[in-house]
């Protein structure tokens, strides 16, 4: 699975001397201006029909695509004064589209191909050969199965009392007060609860692991760079550290399903469900590796987001009022159990069908604050939008601000409102994907959020403060240019807490 080779050129390059690797660093930098420069086409070389091209968009032009996306593509619809403009990386053609027409022809057709545009456009996900990657099309429909399968009512149902386990554990490290930046602490707890919830006992019991399987997924972020995604299969520092990381965390996910085999054990956990299904053990390695990552970034940032703007929104009593009403309806009175195990109570169809409050915040949350960029392949062949020719082969981009973020459709776009009406226009929310492409895990998602939320609300009384301990006026703005967390500018909000139940 693991070249050996590259595999030792990462931990030598670790342990290599500071001139070693600027030494790698610059020839890095050389072969990406060599590549960068020598495959640049002109504008004026364009065919009728095709989009524009975006003015010098030569490689170095096009490295904040990586590191400031949305501020790099409304550059580009302002700069060029089109809809629709494309730009090359490397020798392949991307094509950034918005409006409401292609908007439709783009979540409508069914050649744009989301494995394909993710695997080259993101580079976000830790690659594995026959693991996360290059999968054949019915291996990706077994790991979607068995997606489906954790979200089954049983499974799911069985989920309800161990992440509001961990979310007691966690939450009682933060102390009966303080204060905690809830861009960190949200973000692990809701890792904490991913790990519970796609992986296996072995992992999620074992506090360590967790954490050093985080410190991995982090490293897999912060290595993520336009040389690793451009040219992949260039051995420079950032590909070397991934590499590593993700060996690291294949062995730890190994080593796990190992020990789970050699117990003999059976467990109810989302692991023992692959090993029931008699799954290939890719199949399994892949599913929990890669959807780790997916599941814990999207979820994290939501999570995070939503509990920043409850801090001290009018809707924090409405959703306070909603979940006692729940603990009414479906917990005794006479019992004096903890928080997370008076929750744990309340059946799973009711925290679905009888939150109305909880999911229009949800709704909102991924509305203002989920920096999505939709990537796709053009597989088929060639398509017209709005009169421009997407041609076979071809890479697309579909930014979510260009709905989410639209005054026209969404009033003051960055106002925190979970009244709002959705828009009326096709595809006018697009929070859990459109078209073909919706997110597969989004059952569980929705509950996992729910269930943080709900603790948190009903554990603590807090509020927003800045980096002085002053309550803000206001929660403070998403930063779409980051695109894992969408996190504000370090050090603008902190959550002030203080214990408000005896027993979580």
């Amino acid at each position: 699975m693991y070249t050996v080779g590259l595999q030792s050129a990462a931990d030598a390059f670790l342990l290599s001397s500071l001139k070693a690797q600027v030494a790698l660093a610059l020839l890095v930098l050389f072969i990406l201006l060599f590549f960068g420069f020598g495959s640049q086409k002109d504008a004026y070389d364009a065919v009728d029909g095709a989009p524009v091209f975006l003015p010098g968009s030569h490689l170095l032009a096009i490295t904040p695509f990586f590191r400031r996306r949305f501020e790099f593509l409304n550059d580009g619809f302002r700069k060029t004064g089109q809809s629709l403009f494309q730009f090359n990386m490397l020798r392949e053609t991307v094509i950034v589209v918005s409006g409401e027409s292609a908007r439709k022809s783009f979540f409508a057709n069914k050649h744009f191909d989301l494995t394909e545009g993710f695997k080259v456009l993101s580079g976000a996900i830790p690659v594995v050969k026959g693991v996360t990657s290059n999968l054949q099309t019915k291996r990706i429909a077994q790991i979607h199965k068995r997606l489906s399968s954790v979200q089954r009512n049983e499974h799911l149902g069985r989920l309800i009392a161990p992440i509001l386990e961990d979310c007691r554990r966690v939450m009682e490290t933060w102390g009966p007060s303080g204060t905690f930046d809830p861009f960190e602490k949200i973000y692990e707890l809701l890792f904490q609860i991913t790990v519970r919830s796609l992986s296996c006992e072995e992992l999620a019991d074992d506090p360590v692991k967790v954490a050093r399987l985080k410190e991995l997924y982090d490293t897999l972020d912060s290595g993520t760079t336009p040389a690793t995604v451009l040219l992949p299969w260039l051995p420079g520092p950032s590909m070397l550290k991934k590499l590593w990381a993700t060996k690291k965390i294949y062995d730890i996910i190994v080593r796990a399903i190992d020990e789970r085999e050699r117990s003999g054990i059976s467990k109810p956990d989302t692991l023992q469900m692959l090993l029931d299904e008699k799954d290939d053990r890719l199949v399994i390695v892949g599913f929990i590796l890669g959807l780790l990552v997916a599941g814990a970034r999207a979820t994290g940032t939501t999570a995070s987001w939503l509990i920043t703007y409850l801090g001290d929104h009018e809707s924090k009593d409405e959703v306070i009022a909603e979940v006692e009403q729940l603990l009414a309806n479906y917990v005794s009175p006479n019992v004096s159990h903890s928080l997370s195990q008076q929750l744990s109570s309340i059946p799973l169809e009711a925290w679905e069908s009888e939150t109305p409050v909880l999911d229009s915040l949800i709704r909102e949350t991924l509305r203002i604050a989920q920096p999505h960029t939709a990537m796709r392949r053009n597989l088929g062949p060639d398509v017209t939008i709005d009169g421009k020719t997407i041609p076979s082969g071809a890479y697309v981009v579909y930014p979510f601000s260009d709905v989410h973020l639209n005054p026209d459709l969404y009033p003051d776009p960055w106002r925190f409102d979970p009244s709002r009406e959705e828009a009326t226009v096709p595809f006018g929310y697009v929070g859990w994907g459109g078209g073909k492409t919706h997110c597969l895990g989004q059952r569980l998602a929705r509950l996992e959020l729910k269930l943080v939320t709900s603790m948190m609300l009903l554990g603590f009384r807090y509020s927003l403060v800045d980096k002085k301990g002053e309550q803000l006026n206001a929660p403070p703005q998403p930063n779409w240019n980051d695109i894992l967390l969408c996190r504000p500018e370090q050090g603008s909000s902190y959550v002030k807490h203080e214990k408000s139940v005896l027993s979580l």
